[in-house]
C-alpha cells in the first residue's frame, strides 16, 4: 500500500513515522514544497534571536533519519489532487498515485493587499528563506516595521528586540493579539510592550509601502503618519493552504473538513494540522486550531486510521500560551464567550495581571489570563473537563482567582466519584 503525505511539517512527519511503525512493509512518500529538510516554523524566531542555528529548526536531527525509515522525501509542491483517480499532480509536472493520502500542507501567510507589498525589503517571516533575508537586514539599530501583532507577530517581535533593532508594530485590530485576547488583556499586553521601548500603533492600517530616494522604505499608515524602515515584516495572519484542492472532490470550509478520525469527505483521504478543520467531539463541531500540539495529535490519529486501525480524537485543543518580552498570557477554549453566557474580569494593572472567565450556564468554557502562570493547569482542566460548577460558579464570579479550589471541588471530586462507581 502506498501512503502519500503532502506537507513535511510536524503533522506530516509524525504521521509518516507512525505509518512506518505500524505498517513496516508499506510505501511512504513525504512531500514538502521547500528545498529544506523538514523543519518547524515555530523555531524560526529562536533562529532570528540567535539562540539556535538552522540545524536547530530541523524536526529530526539525525543524518539519514528518513532514509533509515524508508520514507521517501520529495521536494515538490502539490498542484492538484484527483481523489477519484487517487492521484496527486505536482508543480514539477510529475504525478503520483496513492492508496491513502494525508493532506498536511499547513498554512500560508495572508497576502498583504497594499501597494508596495512586493518591494525588496518587505518579507514574511514564515520560511527559512524568509529568516535568512530578515537576519541580513535586521542589524542593530536598523529601523523595522512589523505589520501584525497577533500570536506569531508577538513571538517575532521578541526575536527582533534580541537583534537590537528599532521596532514599530502596526496592528489593524484595536488591541494586540486580537484573535487570542479580549480588549482588557490585549490592551495590557500593548502597554507592556510599549514600556519596553517598542512603538505600537493599534486600530491602524498600512496603506502603502514606497521606496524613498534614500533607498529606505516609507510605510504610510492610516493614522496619517509615515514610518521609515530598512525592513518591513508582514505578520498579518495566515490561512490554511488548501487552494490546490479546488475540484479535487475533497470538501473544504475554512480548512479541509474532517471527522473525528481525521478522514475527509473522501474515504482514504485524510487531513491534519493547520490546514484541517477537525471535528471536536467535546464541542460537537469542527474547528481550526493551528497549534503544534494539535498538529502532532492529528497527524498521529490520521496515521493510525490510514493503516486500518480505528482511532478517534477526543478533542481539539484550543489553548494558546504566549511569552511577550517576559509577560506570560494565555487563552483557553471559547475565550470570547458564548451567546447568553456570563463573564467576570479582574485586573491588577500595577502588577500586569488579569483574568477573565467565560461561562455557559454552570460550565467554564473559556478564559484569558495574564501573569498568572500558576493557574494555567487548573484553567485547562476546568475548561476541557466541562465540569458542572454548581455553587462554585457564584464563588468564581465573586473571586475569579479561586480556580484551584474550584478545580479540586469540581473536577477531581467528579473524577473520584467516577472511579468509585466503576
Amino acid at each position: 500500500m502506498r501512503h502519500v503525505v503532502l506537507g513535511n511539517g510536524p503533522a506530516g512527519v509524525i504521521a509518516a513515522e507512525a505509518i512506518r511503525r505500524y505498517a513496516p512493509g508499506d510505501d511512504i512518500v513525504l512531500a514538502g514544497d521547500e528545498p529544506e529538510p523538514p523543519y518547524s516554523r515555530m523555531a524560526i524566531p529562536y533562529l532570528l534571536a540567535g539562540e539556535i542555528g538552522e540545524a536547530g529548526t530541523h524536526l529530526r536531527k539525525e543524518d539519514g533519519h528518513f532514509s533509515k525509515l524508508r520514507i521517501s522525501l520529495r521536494d515538490d509542491r502539490a498542484s492538484k489532487v484527483d481523489a477519484a483517480a487517487r492521484k496527486v499532480s505536482f508543480d514539477g509536472g510529475q504525478e503520483l498515485t496513492f492508496d491513502r493520502l494525508l493532506i498536511a500542507t499547513g498554512s500560508q501567510p495572508a497576502k498583504l493587499p497594499i501597494p508596495g507589498a512586493d518591494l525588496p525589503g518587505v518579507h514574511n517571516c514564515w520560511t527559512l528563506a524568509d529568516a535568512r533575508h530578515i537576519m541580513r537586514l535586521a542589524t542593530p539599530s536598523a529601523r523595522v516595521v512589523q505589520i501584525g501583532a497577533g500570536f506569531i507577530g508577538c513571538i517575532i517581535l521578541e526575536a527582533l528586540i534580541e537583534r537590537r533593532v528599532s521596532l514599530t508594530v502596526v496592528e489593524m485590530g484595536d488591541r494586540m493579539v486580537p484573535r487570542m485576547m479580549g480588549q482588557g488583556a490585549g490592551t495590557m499586553i500593548k502597554r507592556w510592550v510599549e514600556s519596553k521601548g517598542i512603538r505600537v500603533f493599534t486600530s491602524t492600517r498600512v496603506e502603502a509601502i514606497e521606496r524613498q530616494s534614500s533607498g529606505a522604505l516609507a510605510v504610510r499608515l492610516s493614522n496619517g503618519q509615515t514610518v521609515a524602515a530598512e525592513l518591513v515584516i508582514c505578520a498579518a495572519g495566515v490561512k490554511p493552504n488548501i487552494a490546490f484542492l479546488a475540484g479535487s472532490g475533497v470538501q473544504c470550509g475554512q480548512g479541509v473538513l474532517t471527522d473525528e478520525r481525521m478522514q475527509t469527505s473522501v474515504p482514504g483521504v485524510y487531513a491534519a494540522g493547520d490546514c484541517a478543520e477537525a471535528f471536536d467531539p467535546s464541542l460537537g463541531r469542527r474547528v481550526v486550531s493551528a497549534i503544534q500540539p494539535n498538529a502532532a495529535d492529528q497527524g498521529h490519529c490520521a496515521a493510525i486510521n490510514m493503516i486500518g486501525r480505528a482511532h478517534a480524537l477526543t478533542c481539539v485543543t484550543q489553548i494558546n500560551v504566549l511569552d511577550t518580552l517576559g509577560l506570560i498570557s494565555c487563552s483557553f477554549g471559547n475565550w470570547e464567550g458564548v451567546a447568553g453566557g456570563d463573564h467576570v474580569e479582574q485586573q491588577d494593572e500595577a502588577n500586569h495581571k488579569m483574568v477573565r472567565l467565560e461561562f455557559d450556564g454552570e460550565v467554564l468554557v473559556g478564559a484569558n489570563a495574564i501573569g498568572l502562570t500558576e493557574n494555567v493547569g487548573v484553567l485547562r482542566g476546568l475548561i476541557q473537563s466541562r465540569a458542572k460548577l454548581g455553587g462554585w460558579k457564584k464563588r468564581l464570579m465573586a473571586d475569579p482567582l479561586a480556580l484551584s479550589e474550584a478545580y479540586l471541588a469540581c473536577v477531581q471530586a467528579q473524577s473520584s466519584r467516577g472511579l468509585k462507581a466503576a
